[in-house]
């Protein structure tokens, strides 16, 4: 009878700033254990349960040694367990299990260990902000029919039919801009990411429930976008889904605005993580109405134009309503 694998508990963080209207996150290299070149991650580190006293206090302690960051907003996202997440480490005896969390916070000078990186870097796809990628009907929609084709079962091509139209809007169906990680997770399962090839060669040798997916001949090329270390692509796509949700019942966009913001610039920062347009004047309607802001009397000369007023948010709307967030009015598509 085999030994009982160790477990062991780490801590990912998925740091978000948005500077000059681009969403951008906070990257590592994480060397890579067959010698090949090390490959970019987020930034993450063991959760040490002698020394930190909660999984938040650790995170923040290795993410201000890692990379002189201090963080203030930061929130759980979810806990990463699969067996197959860290096959190499399985063989080994180690199951290797994360807890990632969502940090916002405004861009600043970071350690040499660590860089800024657009989050459309990683994920095309995903930016509507000039109209539909053209990405999604050129090489996606392409290669996921290929994918469908492929299978041998009518209902199994009907299913994935139904779930590529789904998830990317296609066959008349409509985007859904939250589904950020359902579209991560088909890509995978369709063979077009690195991730799913690499991950491939790690599980051979494993149990068969893992190893037994059949690869399609001839291999497809991968799509456009930066693959990760380890599943850090996938956390990274389950937080962008998650900001993106939250956008319409809290107010975490003005974690990353500085204390005074014209509310152009608010509607930028809200079209960057969304990763489409808005109207300006239902914007500005919304966000005043809804007594999230209120303005200071001083204006913006540097806006290029027209001066424009300052505003602050309004901490005292977390009281007064249970779900003050900016939503998305009037999205342009």
């Amino acid at each position: 009878m085999s030994p009982r694998p160790l477990v062991s508990v780490g801590l990912n963080a998925v740091i978000v700033a948005v500077t000059e209207e681009v969403p951008r996150i906070l990257t590592v290299l994480r060397a890579s254990e067959k010698g090949d070149p090390a490959e970019e991650a987020l930034p993450f580190g063991p959760f040490d349960p002698e020394h930190d006293r909660t999984l938040d206090r650790g995170l923040r302690r290795w993410v201000h040694e890692q990379t002189g960051l201090p963080l203030g907003y930061v929130e759980q996202l979810y806990t990463f367990g699969d067996r197959d997440r860290a096959p190499r480490a399985w063989r080994r005896g180690l199951r290797e299990v994360s807890v990632a969390y969502l940090a916002l916070v405004r861009e600043t000078s970071v350690g040499d260990e660590a860089r800024w990186r657009g989050w459309y870097e990683f994920f095309p796809w995903e930016d509507w902000r000039s109209g539909r990628p053209e990405l999604i009907d050129r090489v996606i929609a392409p290669a996921l029919d290929a994918w469908i084709a492929g299978a041998a079962e009518p209902l199994v091509r009907e299913e994935r039919r139904e779930r590529a139209d789904i998830v990317f809007g296609l066959g008349g169906a409509p985007w859904d801009g939250e589904r950020v990680l359902e579209r991560y997770e088909l890509l995978y399962e369709a063979w077009l990411v690195p991730e799913a090839w690499r991950n491939r060669e790690d599980l051979a040798g494993l149990p068969e429930e893992e190893a037994s997916l059949v690869p399609p001949e001839p291999r497809p090329e991968p799509l456009p976008g930066y693959p990760m270390a380890a599943d850090h692509r996938r956390i990274l796509a389950t937080a962008l889904g998650r900001l993106r949700g939250k956008l319409k019942y809290r107010p975490v966009v003005f974690e990353l605005l500085p204390p005074e913001f014209t509310l152009l610039q608010a509607q930028r920062v809200v079209e960057a993580l969304a990763g489409v347009r808005l109207h300006k004047q239902n914007f500005r309607r919304l966000v005043e109405s809804g007594g999230l802001v209120e303005g200071t009397g001083k204006l913006d000369a540097q806006t290029g134009g027209r001066p424009a007023e300052l505003f602050v948010f309004r901490r005292d709307v977390l009281r007064e309503r249970p779900a003050p967030g900016v939503g998305l009015p009037h999205v342009r598509m």
